[in-house]
């Protein structure tokens, strides 16, 4: 009940994940990814600790098919899950258990792979992927013209109701963490307005982080 992508932009190496359900709050449970190492999307009747897993295994230094083939090896009812990676060199890995839920498939691209379960129809991931590759621009701006690429193919076969964006840069915490939990209109799209709000304060968020000396003002009453 599920679609998403994990990518790299091969020009800044930020890493990112978009991702939609017909679930509640579905990034909060299946979106990974860490600065330098890689992105990772832990879905189908989640195991919320294969995205840490994944992801240490990568900083340990196997790539990314590297890394899913050992957390098939070492995850727990694995022929329920679906884990999607993307390494620092654009490897891309997924594994796809064979009790994922209804329609389900996957596709892969340089520094983009993408999988999903309950889908409305089989070709939903390989439209993500084209919609990424086909896109330019910021990572996020990627993410979303993806996920809209999804979307307009299918998506899931009922409703989404959640959805989330995660971008990592060069810094040990998400630059971008944006979700929506639930809503009867198109999540998607809800996170789309929100990165676009977003988007031309992410520099000044991280800016504030490191030295706030230097930060632009809040633009809020009262701040000078």
């Amino acid at each position: 009940m599920t679609f998403s992508l994990v990518a790299r932009c091969a020009r800044t190496g930020m890493f990112g994940v978009a991702i939609s359900s017909s679930s509640p709050a579905v990034a909060a449970r299946c979106a990974y990814a860490r600065a330098g190492v890689g992105a990772v999307a832990s879905q189908n009747v989640t195991d919320p600790t294969l995205g840490p897993l994944t992801l240490d295994l990568m900083q340990g230094g196997l790539s990314a098919p590297e890394a899913i083939a050992e957390v098939q090896r070492r995850g727990k009812f694995i022929e329920y899950r679906q884990v999607l990676a993307v390494d620092p060199a654009g490897n891309t890995a997924i594994h796809s258990g064979p009790n994922s839920l209804g329609i389900w498939t996957q596709a892969e691209g340089r520094d983009v792979a993408s999988g999903g379960n309950l889908l409305a129809n089989d070709g939903v991931p390989a439209a993500i992927v084209e919609g990424f590759v086909g896109s330019t621009g910021h990572l996020g701006d990627r993410l979303i013209a993806a996920m809209r690429a999804g979307l307009a193919a299918g998506g899931e076969a009922g409703p989404v109701h959640s959805a989330g964006m995660m971008l990592v840069d060069k810094v040990a915490w998400p630059v971008a963490d944006l979700r929506c939990d639930w809503t009867e209109e198109c999540p998607i799209e809800t996170v789309a307005t929100a990165w676009q709000v977003y988007k031309p304060q992410l520099d000044a968020y991280v800016q504030r982080a490191l030295d706030p000396r230097a930060a632009p003002s809040y633009g809020v009453p009262g701040d000078e």
